[in-house]
C-alpha cells in the first residue's frame, strides 16, 4: 500500500474518540453539506453496522451533524454540534438499521429544506477517511479528500466534452473522472476530482454547458 503522507498512517488532526466513528463520520456529513450547498432544515440519518451499535459512545452522531454544520474534523465545536443544530432549528433524527451493508461503518443521510432534498450513502474506511458511494440513487466513488465537481446531466452526446472544455479553458487539471447512469438515455452523474478548489463563477458556466442539469462541488 502506498501512502501520500504521514497523515495517511496516523490519521487526521481530529476531535476524538475514533478516527473511523468520529473523523470519518464528520467527513461524510460535511460532504453532504457541501453537495447540498447550504445548511439543511432537517436531517434523517440512518446508521448501519457498527455505526448503529456504538454511535452515541463514539460520537458518530455529533460528528455527522457537525459535518452538516460545515465543521472540519478538528473543530472543537463538534462535541456540541447536535445541540447547536437543534438550537438553530435543524430537525435531526437518527435511525438504527439492522440491514446488512457491504461496509460496517455505513451511514445513509437524507437532508433537505423547502427548496430541495439530497440523499447520500457514505462509509468510513479508517484513519479518518470516508467515501461517498451513492448520491440520489447514483452509484459513485468519491473520497471527499480532494476538491470535486459533480454534474447531473442528460445522457447525451457532448455533455462530457462541453464540461471538460470549460475546465480546460480555465486551466483546471482533472485528477480523476467517473460517470454513472441509471439507464441509457436518462439522467447521468459525472464526478470530476480536480487539483484545486473552483469558484462559483466556474460552476455557473458549467451549468450553462450542453445537457447539464445540476452542478455541485466539494471543496477541500
Amino acid at each position: 500500500m502506498k501512502y501520500r503522507s504521514v497523515f495517511d498512517i496516523i490519521g487526521p488532526v481530529m476531535i476524538g474518540p475514533s478516527s473511523s466513528h468520529t473523523a470519518g463520520a464528520a467527513r461524510i456529513g460535511r460532504a453532504a453539506r457541501h453537495l447540498f450547498g447550504r445548511e439543511p432544515n432537517y436531517a434523517h440519518i440512518h446508521l448501519y453496522g457498527s455505526f448503529a451499535k456504538t454511535y452515541k459512545g463514539h460520537g458518530t452522531d455529533v460528528a455527522i451533524v457537525g459535518g452538516l454544520l460545515d465543521y472540519d474534523t478538528d473543530d472543537p465545536r463538534i462535541s456540541e454540534a447536535l445541540k447547536k443544530a437543534r438550537a438553530g432549528g435543524m430537525k435531526v433524527r437518527f435511525h438504527e438499521e439492522d440491514a446488512h451493508t457491504d461496509h460496517p461503518n455505513t451511514a445513509r443521510i437524507k437532508i433537505g429544506d423547502d427548496d430541495g432534498e439530497l440523499e447520500l450513502v457514505g462509509i468510513s474506511i479508517g484513519g479518518g477517511k470516508a467515501e461517498i458511494t451513492e448520491l440520489n440513487g447514483f452509484e459513485l466513488r468519491l473520497s471527499g479528500s480532494h476538491p470535486a465537481i459533480l454534474l447531473i446531466h442528460n445522457d447525451r452526446f457532448g455533455a462530457i466534452a462541453s464540461s471538460t472544455a470549460i475546465l480546460a479553458k480555465h486551466q483546471i487539471n482533472i485528477g480523476r473522472m467517473e460517470m454513472s447512469r441509471k439507464a441509457e438515455g436518462e439522467q447521468a452523474l459525472m464526478v470530476i476530482e480536480v487539483d484545486q478548489n473552483v469558484g462559483d463563477s466556474l460552476l455557473s458556466e458549467l451549468e450553462r454547458a450542453d445537457h447539464i442539469i445540476q452542478v455541485a462541488k466539494i471543496s477541500d
